[in-house]
């Protein structure tokens, strides 16, 4: 039986803990933080991680925005859900259904890497409708290589395998962490480590983190940026090696709305690693753009 993370317990220590609720929608029990007054702020975080991403970036953002951030499902301690609603089209019903759960109207939104397909899926199929959307180092292009013909399958492969589920588990000592959040390009500091250890550590997260993996297609996501609406601010980093940052020049020769920002020296976890250039380009994204 796969073990999930306990809120009494992991989440005893859980940054911005106070702001925590749980919330039954679209079929799953949801872990959201909800902090701050004023125009509607959503966050989405990428494969992998959880509402810990935006842990320095809400507060900065919640004296003028009403900031909402969910563990997407099978992530954190939002509870596992069906195959169907790990993939990016499930993920993006599912969000959509949970901010009605909440009757928010969020008029900015912001995801980093998956979680900016899910946000521009969600805004082409008029899950909602903001006025813009900030995507950090977003994943909206297929892995290539030999790398995305090894993981894919390989995720596929193990997703549903609780032995394997515990293998991976068990991998995720500090220095594994250390070693996997280096490849990204980014330096964390040791808040940020360990709150990655606890989720790679688990189970349940592990779980939630491979299905997604598995049921992951991002091959029409291209279509999806053509016919997005509404502005999409491309935010990169220098120095990430999980998405090549040329992936933004894609993304914004697709999207009729796209302009590009530059955070240099910072990698894939760029907006955790300043946290207040982030929320200061969700506040003001036009402000940043390269001229």
């Amino acid at each position: 039986m796969v073990a999930y993370l306990d809120w009494a317990t992991d989440g005893a220590d859980w940054p911005n803990r106070d702001a925590s609720r749980f919330v039954d929608a679209a079929g799953l029990r949801w872990h959201v933080q909800v902090m701050g007054q004023g125009p509607v702020v959503l966050l989405l975080h990428g494969t992998g991680a959880s509402t810990h991403s935006w842990r320095d970036v809400m507060p900065k953002l919640a004296s003028a925005f009403t900031v909402v951030a969910p563990d997407l499902p099978g992530h954190g301690f939002t509870t596992r859900s069906t195959k169907a609603s790990l993939s990016l089209p499930g993920m993006a019903a599912a969000v959509s259904g949970l901010l009605r759960e909440l009757k928010l109207s969020p008029e900015r939104a912001a995801g980093h890497s998956a979680g900016a397909a899910v946000l521009v899926r969600m805004a082409v199929e008029r899950l909602f409708t903001p006025d813009l959307i900030v995507s950090f180092n977003g994943a909206f292009f297929p892995v290539s290589g030999v790398a995305g013909q090894f993981f894919s399958p390989l995720a596929k492969a193990v997703a549903g395998a609780t032995v394997m589920q515990k293998l991976f588990a068990r991998m995720a000592d500090r220095s594994a962490v250390e070693r996997l959040l280096k490849d990204t390009g980014s330096r964390l500091d040791e808040t940020g480590l360990k709150l990655y250890q606890r989720l790679f550590a688990n189970e349940g997260h592990i779980a939630g983190t491979l299905g997604m993996m598995a049921a992951w297609d991002l091959h029409w996501v291209p279509q999806d940026l053509k016919n997005l609406t509404v502005p999409l601010y491309l935010v990169r980093a220098s120095k990430d090696r999980t998405i090549a940052p040329a992936n933004a020049e894609r993304a914004a020769q697709l999207a009729p709305k796209a302009m590009i920002i530059d955070m240099e020296g910072l990698g894939h976890l760029a907006h955790e690693e300043d946290p207040a250039t982030a929320a200061a380009i969700i506040a003001d994204p036009q402000a940043f753009v390269r001229r």
